[in-house]
């Protein structure tokens, strides 16, 4: 499938700001099944942009405004194509006791996705489902399955009903949240369970936008957030990384596009700064997403 993703973040500041510093993670990544067709990150005010590669390996950029201004919009327009995702055969065929070996054999190369971060804490609640869902005799397939599906059943998907920085043990208690929540409460429990997981940051393709784009077609209904849609990612027994979307119950697939990867939310924000001169502004985010 190819996506037109046109992705506009808007600052209206009360009182000029005097300057501006901003890191943006906008690019789509490039992937065995994402291919970055086109992509350009417009600002304004105008100014020039400093691109890297983040400790991750997601596509970064930065950039200053060093002028008084009461606005600043970062516009991405990209142009991506993807495939369908390929079959984890090699994860189903090892039990939670043999990948744990696996990993333990190589500490270093999964040690961020096995352990606490900012937004992922592994309390005792958490401890509990990991023992309840991953056995040692269980087949790790149908255990990640069956809890990517547990989250999806028990969990309700409220928008606006919960904030940037809610926990995982505020998220199970309240059993409502949005895909930041879903994503972020199955990383802690695959964690506690000693099965590496990275969140995911991206845009999917919602049943309201392919309804617009070709109404006589009713493919699955996929729910997302307007602005950007959040999964994650389970370490196969071989090193790869299976992708799995908790609010949709379902492997992440080609209505799915990636564009960074990390240990939780706060490593790939879609745009981050700080600003002096004024002490309040607003933020609009608006993500068109269609077939191209």
């Amino acid at each position: 499938m190819r996506f037109h993703i046109n992705h506009r973040t808007s600052y209206y500041y009360y009182g000029a700001a005097t300057e501006s510093f901003m890191e943006a993670r906008l690019r789509p990544a490039v992937t065995p099944h994402q291919k970055l067709i086109s992509h350009q990150l417009d600002i304004e005010p105008a100014t020039s942009l400093h691109t890297y590669t983040d400790y991750f390996g997601n596509a970064a950029q930065t950039f200053s405004i060093v002028q008084r201004h009461e606005k600043l919009t970062l516009t991405s327009d990209a142009v991506v194509e993807t495939k369908p995702t390929a079959t984890a055969a090699a994860l189903l065929e090892v039990n939670v006791s043999e990948a744990r070996q696996i990993f333990r054999g190589d500490p270093l190369r999964y040690y961020e996705y096995l352990t606490p971060s900012a937004a992922i804490v592994l309390t005792a609640e958490v401890n509990q489902l990991a023992n309840r869902f991953f056995r040692p005799g269980y087949e790790i397939g149908e255990a990640t399955l069956a809890l990517n599906h547990w989250i999806n059943d028990t969990f309700t998907y409220a928008a606006g009903s919960t904030q940037i920085d809610t926990s995982v043990a505020t998220s199970l208690k309240q059993r409502t949240g949005v895909c930041q929540d879903f994503a972020q409460v199955m990383i802690a429990i695959l964690r506690s369970a000693e099965i590496p997981a990275r969140y995911v940051v991206g845009y999917i393709e919602t049943d309201s936008q392919r309804d617009a784009a070709a109404p006589r077609r009713r493919p699955r209904a996929l729910i997302g957030a307007a602005e950007s849609h959040a999964w994650v990612e389970v370490c196969l027994s071989n090193g790869e990384w299976w992708p799995l979307d908790p609010t949709n119950d379902c492997v992440a697939g080609e209505r799915h596009v990636r564009v960074a990867t990390g240990r939780d939310y706060h490593d790939c924000t879609p745009t981050r700064g700080v600003f002096k001169g004024t002490t309040t502004r607003r933020l609009e985010v608006t993500v068109a997403m269609q077939r191209a």
